[in-house]
């Protein structure tokens, strides 16, 4: 039997092969639109960027979804999608039209604001977090997409993808490895800061 994920992987694919860009995307959003949001917001940070980024996102998947070659799964594909999003808008901070109604955003509730410094709230939870949030976009994003989505190296090599040209099965391999390498730093950077504010004494930060 299929599960969730499956199904809608499923549905997207017969929906393109039908021709049917329109509800392919519209069935791509109703299932992976909130993570997506959710990951742009994480980069992002700031709620009228996040929303043009994720405008973007729709534009572009819109574009590019009847060319998409099912190389990966559609949801390795729209992750690739909305990270290069977000780095075309870091790059270009200037102010766009956004040409997607606000009716296809994903509503979450957002967090509340506070003058207090973020490693001063009592919830140590919040306060890994703002550890977190102090990292560079990309490294937030690999974190997210391997701690929280849980994406194959593999997998995760393939939204991190910078050049145009599909990577070979050997360049994918080379990037998975430099990824976990760089993960690796990461963490430790992480744990360095969370002994720097007193929220760990040992190595806390799992493999």
């Amino acid at each position: 039997m299929a599960t969730d994920r499956e199904q809608l992987e499923q549905d997207i694919r017969e929906l393109c092969q039908r021709g049917d860009t329109g509800r392919a995307v519209e069935r791509a959003l109703q299932g992976y639109g909130i993570e997506i949001m959710r990951l742009i917001s994480s980069v992002m940070h700031n709620p009228e960027q996040a929303n043009d980024v994720f405008s973007l996102f729709c534009e572009n998947l819109l574009k590019g979804l009847p060319g998409f070659r099912w190389e990966s799964s559609f949801r390795t594909w729209a992750y690739r999608l909305a990270r290069n999003a977000c780095y075309q808008l870091l790059h270009a901070p200037a102010a766009r039209e956004t040409p997607v109604t606000a009716s296809l955003i994903p509503e979450q509730p957002e967090p509340g604001r506070s003058d207090t410094q973020p490693w001063q709230r009592t919830s140590v939870k919040e306060r890994f977090r703002a550890l977190r949030d102090s990292l560079q976009p990309e490294e937030r994003m690999i974190l997210m997409f391997r701690v929280d989505q849980r994406l194959s190296w593999t997998e995760v090599a393939r939204v991190m993808w910078d050049q145009d040209e599909p990577p070979t099965s050997a360049a994918l391999n080379r990037k998975a490895t430099s990824l976990r390498q760089q993960f690796q730093r990461i963490k430790a950077h992480l744990r360095s800061m969370a002994i720097g504010q007193g929220l760990i004494e040992q190595d806390r930060l799992g493999g």
